[in-house]
């Protein structure tokens, strides 16, 4: 009888070994983060306004900043401290209990989204209307002197020297930009890291939602293929081409995002 008793005792242990461990349950929507970006001379309250707010009625954790290249910031500092406001941001979404962290950005902050994801640990990457790289034509030809300048400047030894620069954007052309060299040449510097090669530089277990916007900038609308062909393959990365222009895109694309956001965290 004791012998039997042992069998079964046996044969219940073995069993409970094989039976599969239990999966992690998904999260729920008040456990995603996502930090979001507005664009070249924006501010949080502007254009991305639509996309935060409407993260927020889904249930998510969201942190819309106002990143250096914001009309009043105008690049107060180099792109490495902008790196780390992200980085706080991010690390603040994971205090109030964001499980699952994304980044989304508009325009230029479309672009630093994905170079942000391809420094730091992220869940997902939403680019929306992405540009700004700084090594395409326009850039080279538009900014070619103000760049030739800072690095002058910086061999010098006068990289923290302030001086007057230009940033350029497609639909306003160049505008002012009074900073230090260092900082200047930090965020334009064609052969720095806020160029084309952010694309093929997002690791590959990372997904992205590229946005592109059916009336976006006709040279935005140029590269998109390209640099849609550069990201890395990953089955949840999507191309997104909502109706809408480029200014109004964070809205328009709003429900892809969400849909997105629910499909890559899994509920």
């Amino acid at each position: 009888m004791r012998m039997l008793r042992l069998d079964v005792l046996v044969l219940v242990l073995a069993s409970m070994l094989l039976m599969p461990e239990p999966s992690r349950a998904a999260p729920a929507a008040q456990e995603i983060g996502v930090v979001v970006m507005h664009g070249k001379g924006g501010r949080p309250e502007s254009l991305v306004d639509v996309l935060a707010k409407a993260l927020e009625q889904e249930g998510f954790l969201v942190a819309s900043i106002e990143m250096p290249w914001s009309g009043a910031r105008n690049y107060d500092v180099d792109l490495n401290a902008g790196v780390g406001e992200v980085t706080r941001a991010l690390d603040g979404l994971r205090q109030r209990g964001a499980r699952q962290v994304f980044v989304a950005g508009h325009s230029q902050g479309g672009i630093f989204a994905l170079l942000y994801g391809g420094l730091h640990r992220v869940d997902g990457i939403a680019a929306i209307a992405p540009g700004g790289q700084v090594d395409v034509p326009v850039y080279l030809k538009t900014l070619g002197r103000h760049v030739a300048e800072a690095r002058r400047m910086v061999a010098d030894g006068q990289g923290r020297v302030v001086a007057d620069f230009a940033d350029y954007e497609g639909s306003r052309g160049t505008s002012g930009v009074r900073t230090s060299a260092a900082i200047y040449l930090s965020w334009f510097d064609p052969d720095g890291v806020l160029t084309s090669r952010v694309f093929g530089r997002v690791p590959a277990g990372v997904p992205v939602l590229y946005v592109s916007p059916t009336r976006d900038y006709p040279g935005l609308v140029k590269m998109r293929q390209a640099n849609f062909g550069a990201l890395p393959p990953n089955p949840l990365t999507r191309l997104h081409e909502p109706d809408s222009d480029h200014r109004n895109a964070p809205g328009a694309a709003a429900p892809g995002v969400i849909k997105w956001i629910r499909e890559v965290a899994g509920f």
